[in-house]
């Protein structure tokens, strides 16, 4: 079974841990988000599949996860992009942020969630079992959307989401 790295507040490996461990004792672990743009600006959001631990059916960015342990988190956010989404591109790191978010199921996230963007117009083939829907809007709709209705998107989103205005509005 591959391992979560913990971390402490600094992003410092402390040690590894099982996944559903991490979140049942809310314990500080490495995460990464992936936001992807298209060539007109809008992001690609993903709804989650409703099977998953917890979240599902939520929409939120087009990919989230942890590296594992030995793992550098830039490829595993790739190849996770590649497993959830079907596509690959190149990834820039955008920032990091710490969040914490508890569950109706029990769980806990409490991450260090390294941010990259990236941007696709070519075909997206979901993996099922991951991904319910998917659809690409731009940041005025999203924004409008979180909130009118913020109960359908994920925790995480709804704090990376202004990081990630912020962030772009640095870049022009």
């Amino acid at each position: 079974m591959n391992k979560l790295i913990l971390v402490d507040e600094q992003d410092v490996p402390l040690g590894t841990v099982e996944k559903m461990e991490a979140h049942e004792k809310a314990l500080l672990h490495r995460a990464f988000s992936v936001f992807i743009f298209n060539n007109k600006g809008e992001m690609l959001l993903q709804q989650r599949a409703i099977s998953k631990y917890h979240s599902g059916g939520l929409w939120t960015n087009a990919c989230c996860s942890h590296p594992y342990f030995g793992e550098d988190t830039l490829a595993a956010a790739e190849k996770r992009l590649q497993e959830e989404m079907g596509f690959t591109t190149p990834l820039t790191k955008a920032f990091e942020f710490i969040y914490k978010a508890p569950f109706e199921n029990g769980l806990t996230e409490h991450e260090y969630d390294h941010v990259f963007t990236g941007t696709y117009d070519g075909e997206i083939l979901p993996d099922k079992t991951e991904v319910a829907n998917f659809c690409f809007k731009n940041l005025a709709e999203i924004k409008t959307m979180l909130q009118q209705n913020p109960e359908q998107y994920t925790v995480w989103f709804k704090i990376a989401f202004p990081k990630m205005e912020e962030y772009l509005s640095q870049k022009t």
